[in-house]
């Protein structure tokens, strides 16, 4: 295994991980802290939070085993030579534990509050359903081989791909009700700082290594830095630009049996008789 040729580049590469773990850690409690306030999620989506559980669950198992199973860290080495550092810290595996047992919090709030007439749409039942079923199958084929970094790479692929598609139901949401009220800006702000320290610490590591294999060795941490930076940006272009300082005018409607449609808008009328959220008067109702 390599060492570092730095220690002034090893000491940064240590900051920016804690820096990025620190921020996706206190990231997740503004959210939290907002749906207590308000006693409701409404605003939140909550295919969003659905999704978000098994992209940090699969984010989970292949940081942990990555870190800590000499027999994939083995493989990893014959794969990418024995020059090469292991491309996973240990705030990745602090940050992955706490991410899980934060959404599985939001969940229970979700289950607990205020949601109005919003629902789990069958689509992200079914995204979620096939994702852990063929992850199942994937196991099942790892193990007459012990093809264990195959297997790690997998679920490395699984977070990626439900890191690309969590973001878009909240997105579109915003949209749809013209409004980000019930969704914490805070915790968009912490999860973009995050992201550049945790991309930052990617790139102190091939400096001093002088290889850049750690980039597409570990594509998975790659793309989450990336693809969380350009959703970031477009929630806080949403927030501060887009729909600054409005409630929403616009309600999903309730999802029949039959529809598996997340979002159908429905407009609410001047006449009705109680709004979606508070007034801006109600420092309840304020976004985090």
């Amino acid at each position: 295994m390599a060492s570092w040729n730095s220690i002034p580049l090893e000491i940064t590469y240590e900051v920016l991980g804690w820096v990025a773990f620190l921020s996706w850690t206190v990231g997740g409690y503004p959210q939290i802290v907002l749906n207590f306030r308000r006693k409701s999620v409404v605003g939140l989506n909550f295919d969003f939070v659905v999704l978000n559980l098994t992209k940090q669950s699969a984010y989970l198992i292949y940081n942990a085993s990555l870190y800590f199973s000499s027999a994939v860290q083995k493989q990893y080495f014959e794969k990418y030579g024995k020059e090469q550092m292991i491309p996973v810290a240990a705030n990745d595996v602090a940050f992955s534990i706490h991410a899980v047992l934060l959404t599985a919090v939001i969940l229970g709030q979700i289950a607990i509050y205020e949601r109005g007439n919003q629902k789990v749409s069958k689509i992200s039942f079914g995204i979620v359903a096939a994702v852990w079923f063929g992850a199942a199958v994937c196991v099942f084929l790892a193990l007459p081989t012990h093809s264990w970094l195959w297997l790690i790479s997998i679920f490395n692929s699984i977070q990626v791909f439900m890191t690309v598609i969590k973001y878009i139901p909240q997105a579109f949401m915003n949209f749809l009700r013209k409004s980000t009220d019930g969704f914490s800006i805070g915790n968009i702000l912490l999860d973009f700082s995050g992201g550049v320290a945790n991309y930052a610490q990617m790139a102190v590591q091939s400096i001093d290594q002088g290889s850049w294999v750690n980039f597409y060795g570990n594509i998975g941490k790659t793309l989450l830095s990336l693809i969380s930076i350009f959703f970031d940006l477009i929630f806080m272009s949403q927030h501060f630009v887009l729909y600054r300082g409005k409630r929403a005018l616009i309600a999903p409607k309730i999802i029949s049996k039959e529809s598996t449609e997340p979002l159908t808008p429905k407009i609410i009328s001047n006449e009705s008789t109680e709004p979606l959220i508070k007034s801006s008067d109600d420092p309840v109702s304020e976004n985090v």
